[in-house]
């Protein structure tokens, strides 16, 4: 057999496991790893400006694209203590990624060496494994069960802590012989299948829910069968957005108390009969659960046994991989269809149709400040349906997913449960470095995107063109909108007179100078006529130079976004739509 440093090893595992990209920043413990990487090849490395930076492009990375693995790297102490934001965002949202961090020499762990921090413990309540490998000959294995366990069950990070002394010293290790262990996931057994599917045949306006567990699944094909084979309409999850595309006539809106359509929420409030699939029943989807759960049945299909009855106990539960569940719900409701024996739910499904085309927020509105709205109507006549959309948290996000159009899974790239302001820039870079052919667009607040800022300097010079819509009002919007309740509007204000540019009229930072500083493009919209011509120059801005580009709409100040506390008790601060030159850019399915 060979004989090898454990950090060349850990390179050749890494190939053979199907890495190409690393996400990182190299630093004197994890030296070992990055000459390894140097001397082996094979490995494309992206520079990160900081080492949280780096574990959302690789969260970014792996949501791209079905079979992906994000990979990000980082020295001893505070690289860990970086990751941990990027650890907690791809856990909460069943994300696989591995970090990959340097550590102090093995006889040093215990007398508080300078950056050796038992990052293990810190990061282990976080990942589905957090292991210090005290033994070089562990090495290989350690990073064998790293990819067995992201990918089996449900999906989720691993944190590998090298010391130095670990990775320097050699080891035999037949690298001819690796082979990546089988994942495991639990799979539904077909009398499982008959009884829900004997339950939706009882119901008379039964939905499906269709969560992120789908698209992890790359099942959302078999979705559309399904609900295309029974006439069940379909409510998409926010991680589940793309699982159904928004013009198909069975797509009946998303649900919940802020990222969610009015039709969404009045059909869920309609049916009696709902089936979950690879969703966690979210607070911000269901709402109370007195309301979300009154006068239904529920079937609950998901990959963790532990998210059966977390939430609320369903009327039967299935643990199951989403792929194989539906693979089998397929093939049950093309023997019902065979015999006759499915329900017609045309009269329900129009009556969805019907609320799909009637219960619209207006977009189009002239004012100027522009009023958020109007960006989202814009985007959707700028961007078609292959455009990657990546976004985390804030107004804008909220907003984005009221109005914005999805049409594919692994379209709407978004942190979910976590949602770690900053995220969106890093993720972006990641996604864009995954599909360099695809359109990607970031939709980003500005405080979201002055907190990590400077990783639009890693797009600069990797050449990872990308274009970032940063929708400006000077203000913690979300936070702002929620101190209403407190009556105060405290420490929520980002406005200031910027004395190096008047031109941006009190709004403070210059967003259009930073992106220009650190290497990219920006264009900045006053009025809204300007927007589209905007989103266009930012086009031709990629194509020419191969970088980042901003576009930055000056917003009113104040903007209440439509958010309540249950599902029928929605508050819609702006009036809605009540002809269709109010929603121009709206989804309407035909009826029929």
């Amino acid at each position: 057999m060979a004989r090898m440093t454990a950090a060349q090893a850990a390179v050749e595992i890494l190939k053979r496991e199907g890495t190409t990209h690393v996400f990182g920043l190299p630093g004197a413990a994890i030296n070992p790893f990055y000459s390894a990487m140097r001397t082996n090849g094979g490995l494309t490395h992206v520079l990160a400006r900081h080492v949280e930076g780096a574990s959302h492009m690789a969260e970014g990375y792996t949501r791209a694209n079905a079979g992906n693995i994000g990979v990000c790297v980082g020295t001893s102490g505070p690289a860990g203590t970086d990751m941990i934001t990027g650890l907690y965002s791809a856990a909460a949202d069943s994300v696989p990624i591995l970090c990959i961090t340097g550590q102090a020499p093995v006889a040093k762990l215990h007398k508080e060496d300078f950056q050796a921090v038992d990052i293990a413990s810190i990061a282990g309540p976080l990942t589905k494994m957090a292991m210090t490998v005290l033994e070089p000959a562990q090495v290989p294995g350690a990073l064998q069960q790293a990819f067995h366990l992201m990918r089996s069950g449900r999906p989720g990070p691993v944190l590998i802590d090298l010391p130095i002394d670990v990775q320097m010293a050699e080891i035999e290790f037949d690298l001819e012989t690796y082979e990546p262990l089988p994942a495991h996931r639990p799979a539904a057994t077909r009398a499982q299948i008959d009884k829900a599917v004997e339950l939706l045949q009882a119901a008379e306006r039964p939905l499906i829910v269709a969560g992120g567990g789908i698209i992890n699944a790359d099942a959302s094909e078999l979705l559309v069968e399904f609900a295309q084979l029974t006439g069940v309409p379909v409510v998409p999850t926010l991680m589940g957005w793309g699982t159904i595309p928004d013009d198909h006539p069975l797509m009946a809106g998303m649900v919940g108390l802020q990222t969610s359509h009015r039709y969404g929420n009045a059909t869920l409030l309609e049916s009696d009969f709902v089936l979950g699939i690879g969703n966690r029943w979210a607070n911000r989807h269901t709402g109370g659960v007195d309301t979300y759960t009154r006068g239904r049945t529920f079937v609950h299909v998901d990959i963790e046994p532990t998210q059966i009855g977390r939430v609320f106990p369903p009327d039967y539960g299935i643990v199951s991989d989403a792929g194989p569940a539906l693979e089998l719900f397929v093939e049950a409701a093309r023997e019902l269809q065979a015999a006759g024996a499915l329900r017609d739910r045309g009269d329900w499904a129009d009556s969805c149709r019907q609320r799909k085309a009637t219960m619209l927020r207006r977009t189009h509105f002239d004012q100027v400040p522009v009023k958020p709205q109007r960006v989202y109507e814009e985007m959707n006549k700028a961007f078609g349906p292959d455009t990657r959309y990546v976004s985390t948290i804030g107004l804008s996000q909220i907003q984005a997913a009221q109005m914005l159009h999805v049409y594919r899974p692994r379209h709407w790239i978004n942190a979910g449960q976590a949602g770690p302001l900053g995220w969106t820039v890093p993720a972006a870079l990641g996604v864009a470095t995954a599909d360099p052919n695809a359109t990607v667009v970031a939709l980003s607040g500005d405080y979201d995107f002055q907190f990590m800022i400077e990783e639009l300097a890693v797009g600069a010079q990797f050449q990872i063109p990308y274009l970032h819509v940063v929708v400006n009002n000077a203000y913690l919007g979300l936070i702002r909108q929620a101190q209403r309740g407190f009556d105060m509007d405290y420490c929520v204000q980002l406005s200031f007179d910027n004395v190096n540019a008047p031109e941006v009229g009190g709004y403070g930072v210059d967003h259009v100078k930073v992106a220009e500083g650190l290497g990219c493009k920006a264009v900045r919209v006053f009025e809204p006529d300007r927007i589209a011509p905007a989103l266009e120059e930012a086009k031709k801005l990629m194509a020419e130079y191969r970088v980042p580009v901003v576009v930055e709409v000056i917003l009113e100040r104040v903007t209440n976004v439509s958010m309540g506390t249950e599902l029928d008790n929605v508050t819609e601060f702006e009036e809605v739509a009540t002809g269709p030159d109010h929603a121009p850019t709206a989804v309407r399915v035909a009826l029929g």
